[in-house]
């Protein structure tokens, strides 16, 4: 994507500022959208809004109880399960019934999978072991693909990005929300939709309409494959001609 896109984002996003791992993030999703034709630029500013919040816009993978505040973004998996075993003692994650964090499988990514049976869904429909491998969900390129083909295909909570009618979608009571893609009623439809907002204006002022219908450009490698044939092929027409003009002098 084009300065345009970064300049609107850093303003109306990101505060004034953007770092190169936020850069970074947004760049693996965007190429994760291009790999899995995420062409309406409602569904790619929905993604991003989606990861904005959920990584409180640092943008890149984190693992769960990870928040802004933290310098480590990449605490140890003790440190995780610590962390949450104290939340739950103090009831503050009233809605879980049985800790599922314990042996690991907490949350992971820039849309964090939680339990054994997604990572085992999300690993086979992108073709990577992330049961044998739970932290390949920290990977930028490979998250970013979880959290695209997740959105598109509704692999998290049933709910699609084309089950909805967007912008008017952002607007819709909370059982009919788009924030239902990646979870349940929290209170934040409304930060979501501000988020996607900033990044819709900035992907149509980017062009990311035109770039998802245009053909990709050929690569400077095949660029001068071709130059250095056409070349080849001159030379050889000169060589036939001055042979065939020594000939006819004979």
């Amino acid at each position: 994507m084009n300065a345009a896109f970064f300049d609107a984002v850093r303003e109306s996003v990101f505060g004034g500022k953007l770092t190169q791992a936020q850069v970074d993030g947004i760049n693996a999703l965007f190429d994760a959208g291009k790999r899995h034709g995420l062409a309406d630029p409602h569904h790619m500013a929905n993604v991003l809004a989606q990861v904005a919040h959920e990584t409180g816009t640092y943008m890149l993978p984190i693992k769960e109880t990870v928040m802004p505040y933290h310098a480590d973004k990449n605490p140890s998996d003790v440190t995780v399960i610590s962390r949450l075993d104290a939340a739950f003692a103090k009831g503050q994650l009233s809605w879980v019934k049985t800790p599922y964090w314990r042996e690991g499988w907490f949350g992971r990514g820039p849309l964090q999978i939680t339990h054994k049976t997604n990572y085992d869904k999300l690993g086979k429909r992108i073709g990577v072991d992330l049961v044998k491998s739970r932290d390949l969900a920290l990977d930028r390129n490979i998250g970013a693909s979880i959290a695209v083909v997740g959105m598109k295909e509704g692999l998290f909570t049933g709910r699609k990005l084309s089950d909805f009618v967007f912008p008017a979608a952002l607007d819709a009571s909370p059982s009919a929300n788009p924030r239902r893609i990646v979870n349940g009623q929290d209170g934040t439809d409304s930060t979501v939709a501000r988020y996607h907002r900033a990044f819709h204006a900035a992907l149509v002022a980017g062009g990311w309409e035109a770039e998802g219908q245009q053909p990709p450009e050929p690569t400077p490698a095949a660029s001068d494959e071709i130059d250095a044939i056409a070349v080849a092929i001159v030379v050889i027409i000169l060589v036939v001609i001055v042979v065939v003009a020594v000939l006819l002098s004979r």
